[in-house]
C-alpha cells in the first residue's frame, strides 16, 4: 500500500520575497511548514545570495508551475569591475582581476549588443547537468567544466547607476534560461576588464511581481495569528495571461472527469480572438484556454473545433 503523504490539501501560490543566504529549495520547505501543506513546489530557482521574488505554488497550484517558469523575468544587480571569481558571484575565489574601471558611457554604448536573441555560456557552477551530474558538484570538486553556449533573450538592458568607480547597478528585462552571473561576466569582458555579480535581485516572474510578495517572517508571523491564508493567492494567479471562460456545474463534472464539452458559439469566438502563440515546455499551447467554475479554476485544455478538451485538471474541491 502507498504510504500517504502528510500534510493538509493547500492549494495557491505564496509569492516569496525570498531573503539572503537561503536556497529555493530552503524556502519552499519553509513555506510549506507554514501551511503544513502535501505538496509544493516553485517557479524559478533564485541562487542563496539573491532576494526577491520566488513564486511558490501549494497543492493544485504546481500544475501551473510551467506557465510561470516561461514568464518574463526583471532582475536588478550590481556588477563589482576588475576581479572575477570562479563562481561570477561573491561566493567564489578570484580567478582573474583587472585595473580597467569602465565609465558610464562605455557601458551604455555597449547594452545594445547584449539586447534580443544572443548566444550565452551558463556558469560553471549551475544546476545544468552533464552526464547525470549538477555542474556546480563537478566545479566544486575541481573538474572542469565546459558547458555549451545557449541562445537567451534579453528584451531589456539599462544601466540604473554608478555609484562608485568599482560598481555599476543595472536592470534586466529577459527570458528563461538567462544567467546573471554569466551576463556579468561578459559585460566585463566586452569592456575590457573583469566582473562578477555583488548583488542580485528578481523583482518580477510572469504575473508576479513585488507588489504581491511577502517576506518569510511576515508570513510566518501571520502563521502564528491563524492568518496565513491571507498570503495565498488562487491557482489560477498564474494564468491570468490565458483566455477563461465560464462553465456550468454538469460541464464541470464532465471536465473532471476527462471528458471534453461542447462549446457555445460566442465564448468559442471570445476565446478564438483572444488566442496567441504560446509554447509551454516545447509544447504549442496557442489554444491553451480555462476553464472557469464561478470563481474556482476547473481544467485547462485546448479550445478548438468548437469543443474544449481538457488536460490538466484541478482538484480544488474536497
Amino acid at each position: 500500500m502507498a504510504r500517504r503523504r502528510k500534510g493538509d490539501d493547500i492549494h495557491g501560490w505564496v509569492i516569496l520575497d525570498k531573503p539572503l543566504d537561503l536556497t529555493s529549495t530552503q524556502a519552499v520547505s519553509a513555506v510549506r511548514r507554514v501551511f503544513n501543506a502535501k505538496k509544493a513546489g516553485h517557479a524559478g530557482t533564485l541562487d542563496p545570495l539573491a532576494t526577491g521574488i520566488l513564486p511558490i505554488a501549494l497543492g493544485e497550484a504546481t500544475k501551473t508551475v510551467p506557465f510561470t517558469v516561461e514568464g518574463e523575468k526583471v532582475y536588478r544587480f550590481t556588477v563589482r569591475w576588475g576581479e572575477e571569481t570562479d563562481t561570477l558571484d561573491t561566493e567564489g575565489d578570484v580567478v582573474e582581476t583587472s585595473d580597467v574601471r569602465p565609465t558610464r558611457a562605455a557601458i551604455e554604448a555597449l547594452l545594445p549588443d547584449f539586447r534580443g536573441e544572443i548566444s550565452q555560456v551558463p556558469p560553471a557552477f549551475s544546476a545544468i547537468k552533464i552526464k547525470g551530474e549538477r555542474a556546480y558538484d563537478l566545479a566544486r570538486s575541481g573538474e572542469a567544466v565546459e558547458l555549451e553556449p545557449r541562445i537567451i533573450q534579453i528584451d531589456d538592458l539599462q544601466l540604473i547607476d554608478c555609484p562608485s568607480n568599482d560598481l555599476a547597478v543595472l536592470e534586466m528585462r529577459c527570458g528563461k534560461g538567462t544567467y546573471v552571473r554569466a551576463l556579468a561576466r561578459d559585460l566585463a569582458l566586452a569592456l575590457g576588464t573583469r566582473g562578477h555579480v555583488a548583488a542580485l535581485r528578481r523583482t518580477v516572474v510572469g504575473q508576479f511581481c513585488e507588489g504581491k510578495s511577502i517576506k518569510l517572517d511576515e508570513l510566518q508571523e501571520m502563521a502564528h495569528k491563524g492568518a496565513a491564508s491571507e498570503a495565498l493567492l488562487p491557482v489560477q494567479t498564474a494564468l491570468d495571461d490565458i483566455p477563461a471562460f465560464a462553465i456550468t456545474q454538469e460541464e464541470a463534472f464532465d471536465l473532471k472527469l476527462g471528458r471534453s464539452i461542447v462549446l457555445l458559439p460566442r465564448p468559442a469566438q471570445e476565446l478564438k480572438e483572444h488566442r496567441r502563440p504560446r509554447v509551454v515546455a516545447g509544447k504549442d499551447c496557442s489554444f491553451m484556454a480555462l476553464a472557469m467554475l464561478d470563481d474556482e479554476a476547473v481544467a485547462l485544455g485546448d479550445a478548438k473545433a468548437g469543443q474544449f478538451q481538457p488536460s490538466r485538471v484541478f482538484n480544488l474541491t474536497q
